[in-house]
């Protein structure tokens, strides 16, 4: 009986030494194997996972269909842009020079008229009498002077005789001078009463348009009235003031110093419609530190008056023109973190980031100075999806959308056409991540079908999950 202890005793001893060293292990291969099945529904079921028809990291970049145009020589203007205002040259108030009772309006308001045109008559009857009595004053000093001067002369024969002391002389010598003074004052005061009446026919001092009268006949005008009778402006010709800044400055002064004659052209308040033609007519000579700009005047015929005084217009002042100069459409040129850049087409029909020096630009057009030759071929749509070395189409190409390169093909570039076992629902999952024909250089697959082909890849998708799961089944 002690021996079968012994002896089991002994097996016991021989078994416990390796029970948890198996235990160990049984677990730490447990674990494995949980964080690998974990590992592979996770990389299975992420939402970025490639699916047939999409493309991923490693596989083939699907070409862009873009729009191009060659870079062509051409003439550009060198345009500058201004807000102005119609400014007119000669704007009068007209306002009366002597107090009286208006008598007469000689103008029709909104009428055209003359330099000299007669417009109002103030009541002249009390400037009348004042010159009627300041020429009779005129005359009774006349008589007073020529008595003075006649005793005068009598003094001068009796002082050569010495029968009068030289003071009674010098006395009359002295009246004379005043009497000769009061004639003097007396025609001034008569000058002054004439010059009244002259303003007492109030007149246009320029030529232009008369505006709403500002005071009827009959009222009691005066010179300080702040209003005055009625404003004469001059419409033809007209001017427009607007401001340039002072860094297009010097351009502007070159071109004036050499003689040139700047046309300026007027728009409407849109910027749609043209209105009225004219040249550059004066410069300021200060600039605005507040603004740091400096106004120019333009001056217009306006023989059709269609503008008129206090308008909004934009501007446009044609400085210079760029003669046979490569330009691009607006649309080649892009900004961004290189700068100033267009894609240029290469020849193996991929795009290249090409920084330009741009000029100047109208509204189809882009000079450049440096960057790109006559011929060179640059993208005018599409660049928003591009990047350095992309490969594009473009031709009928473009005709396909925008998003739908697939339908254009590039010359060497392998059709993107599906294979025909995935088009008819083939479940054949293609392990290696290809469908069939992409690894000897035939289609590239649905990576590079169009977005709306790509609902048909869901076939290999669920055909492969219907595999896995018959697999786990059985």
């Amino acid at each position: 009986m002690d021996a079968v202890k012994v002896s089991a005793a002994r097996e016991g001893s021989a078994i416990r030494p390796d029970t948890p060293h198996r235990r160990r292990w049984g677990l730490v291969l447990g674990g494995a194997l949980c964080v690998a099945a974990a590992i592979g529904a996770a990389v299975w079921l992420r939402p970025g996972r490639p699916q047939s028809g999409a493309w991923a990291p490693g596989m083939p970049v699907p070409a862009q269909a873009v729009g191009i145009a060659p870079v062509t020589k051409g003439d550009i203007p060198i345009v500058m842009t201004a807000l102005g205002t119609v400014t007119p040259l000669a704007t009068v108030t007209v306002k009366t020079q002597v107090n009286g009772y208006l008598m007469e309006i000689g103008f029709k308001e909104g009428q055209t008229v003359k330099r000299g045109d007669f417009l109002a008559q103030i009541d002249p009857r009390p400037y009348e009498v004042l010159l009627a009595q300041y020429e009779g004053q005129l005359a009774k000093d006349r008589a007073l002077l020529e008595d003075a001067q006649v005793n005068l002369d009598r003094y001068e024969t009796l002082f050569a005789q010495d029968s009068i002391a030289k003071q009674t002389l010098d006395t009359q010598r002295a009246t004379v001078h005043q009497d000769q003074g009061a004639v003097q004052t007396d025609i001034a005061l008569i000058d002054t009463q004439k010059l009244n009446l002259t303003y007492c026919h109030i007149v246009s001092p320029v030529d232009g348009r008369v505006g709403v009268r500002q005071v009827d006949a009959g009222n009691y005008v005066t010179s300080g009235d702040p209003n005055g009778i009625v404003v004469v402006t001059k419409m033809q010709p007209i001017s427009v003031l607007f401001t340039l800044p002072e860094d297009n400055l010097p351009q502007v002064m070159r071109r004036l110093a050499s003689g040139a004659k700047l046309p300026a052209t007027a728009y409407d308040r849109t910027n749609s419609t043209k209105i009225a033609e004219g040249i550059v007519s004066a410069v300021d000579n200060q600039i605005d530190t507040t603004t740091g700009t400096v106004k120019v005047r333009a001056q217009f015929p306006n023989t059709d008056l269609a503008l008129f005084p206090q308008q909004f217009v934009n501007v446009r002042l044609l400085v210079d023109t760029l003669r046979e100069i490569p330009m691009v459409p607006n649309a080649a040129v892009q900004r961004g973190a290189p700068g100033i850049f267009v894609f240029r087409i290469n020849d193996d029909h991929t795009v290249s980031i090409r920084k330009v020096q741009v000029a100047a630009a109208d509204d189809v057009h882009t000079a450049i100075l440096a960057g790109l030759d006559p011929g060179d071929k640059v993208v005018i749509d599409g660049a928003d999806r591009l990047r350095d070395k992309d490969r594009v189409v473009w031709g009928d190409a473009g005709s396909a959308g925008r998003g739908s390169p697939a339908a254009a093909k590039a010359p060497g570039e392998p059709s993107a056409k599906r294979p025909e076992s995935a088009a008819e629902g083939d479940s054949n999952p293609h392990p290696g991540g290809r469908p069939d024909g992409a690894a000897d250089g035939g289609s590239k697959g649905p990576w590079n079908a169009s977005p709306d082909r790509q609902s048909d890849s869901v076939t290999p998708l669920k055909a492969r999950q219907d595999g896995a799961s018959g697999g786990m089944s059985r």
